[in-house]
């Protein structure tokens, strides 16, 4: 939700929390100066927010950074229902009113939902001599090729080289698909809901964020430590979180 507002001064909403959250010392947001982090409370809900204004655009590295790490924060505590990054209002009643009161029923739901849950974020990336040499062991095609093109003009190799890139670029498609196959699997018993990501580059082999119960973390942990092992020298595994439900609502 992204009103424009007409006054001098708008409020960012980073996220939507419970309405009995507290903030804890001086907190700062987004914009150049950062203003301070306050919340704007109604009905049960609250909304954290920060004055910006409208005539500056956001969306530097440090916005970025401020926004996500604000919900991640919070996240850590309460559950959090995250706002898309950039969203304004002209007033605090506006966001009482046009978000809060507005959404309430579905924000309410979504808070109790989340409730002693958090994401957490599964990526792997192939390491790309391991890679290479697994997809060329499995495909008499691409070592020929290799073969072909090692120590030539790269002009005159040139349809050698673009064939062989396909053939590496299908292996890998491939599997990445089997390898976030056998991760999803593995996360099975450990989590509540799953969301495949879109990978990020050509040597992503899993991108998966994880919602995951209080009481089911230690063991989806030891499950990625266990699957890291596995795959270790072929897959570098990060684990990242806790954090925000950010695929997991329906950001407003």
């Amino acid at each position: 939700m992204t009103a424009a507002p007409t006054s001098e001064r708008a409020w960012y909403v980073y996220g939507i929390l419970p309405g009995d959250v507290e903030l804890g010392g001086d907190v700062t947001g987004v914009g150049d100066p950062p203003a301070p982090v306050r919340v704007v409370r109604s009905g049960g809900l609250a909304a954290l927010v920060s004055q910006v204004d409208p005539a500056s655009p956001l969306g530097s590295p440090e916005d970025l950074m401020a926004h996500q790490e604000m919900l991640d924060a919070s996240a850590a505590e309460v559950p959090v229902l995250p706002m898309r990054f950039g969203a304004v209002l002209a007033s605090e009643e506006a966001v009482a009113t046009e978000l809060l009161d507005a959404h309430h029923d579905d924000f309410t739901a979504a808070l109790h939902e989340l409730e002693g849950r958090a994401q957490y974020v599964v990526k792997g990336r192939y390491a790309e001599p391991a890679i290479m040499e697994e997809v060329l062991s499995e495909d008499q095609e691409a070592e020929r090729l290799r073969r072909e093109i090692r120590g030539k003009d790269p002009d005159a190799t040139r349809g050698a080289r673009i064939r062989l890139g396909e053939i590496v670029n299908n292996a890998i498609s491939a599997k990445r698909e089997a390898d976030t196959q056998a991760l999803l699997e593995a996360m099975a018993d450990h989590g509540i809901a799953s969301v495949v990501r879109e990978p990020s580059h050509e040597r992503d082999a899993v991108h998966v964020a994880i919602l995951v119960g209080a009481d089911q973390e230690k063991e989806m942990e030891k499950a990625i430590d266990g699957l890291a092992r596995r795959w270790a020298g072929r897959v570098d595994v990060h684990l990242l979180g806790p954090m925000a439900a950010y695929d997991f609502v329906g950001a407003t």
